[in-house]
């Protein structure tokens, strides 16, 4: 039986290379962070924090200014024409959409990053006055 290049190649790493899959969990190991030792952990609160502290805040802030400008559309710039009005409506509830569906993806980032014990993020922290 002639085995052509690609089936030798892959019959070679099922030999030589699966039974070092064995000791993976030696050599994955990341940098300690929030307890984590292994490398899947850590690359799991990586995830979460690019997630909760750059993503979510950068969505919010863009579906707030969709909000803001839909209702400069419509109650500002659009001198009472309806179809003016009609579209900052449109800008408004695509504004008020986000925003639901950003806090509803925030919490269940956040949910299942709790349900496997990975460092989620609550609620960001009020600001304080000095």
């Amino acid at each position: 039986m002639k085995l052509k290049p690609i089936a030798r190649a892959a019959v070679f790493a099922a030999a030589f290379l699966a039974p070092s899959l064995v000791f993976a969990d030696d050599f994955l190991g990341g940098p300690a962070i929030a307890g984590c030792d292994v490398y899947i952990c850590w690359l799991g609160n990586l995830v979460l924090s690019i997630i909760n502290l750059v993503l979510v805040p950068v969505l919010f802030a863009i579906s707030f200014i969709v909000f803001l400008y839909g209702i400069a559309k419509s109650y500002i710039f659009s001198s009472g024409e309806p179809g003016e009005v009609a579209k900052g409506h449109k800008l408004i509830l695509w504004g008020i959409i986000a925003f639901v569906v950003m806090i509803s993806i925030w919490g269940l980032v956040n949910v299942v990053a709790n349900t496997f014990g990975l460092a989620g993020f609550s609620a960001p922290p009020l600001p304080k006055s000095f």
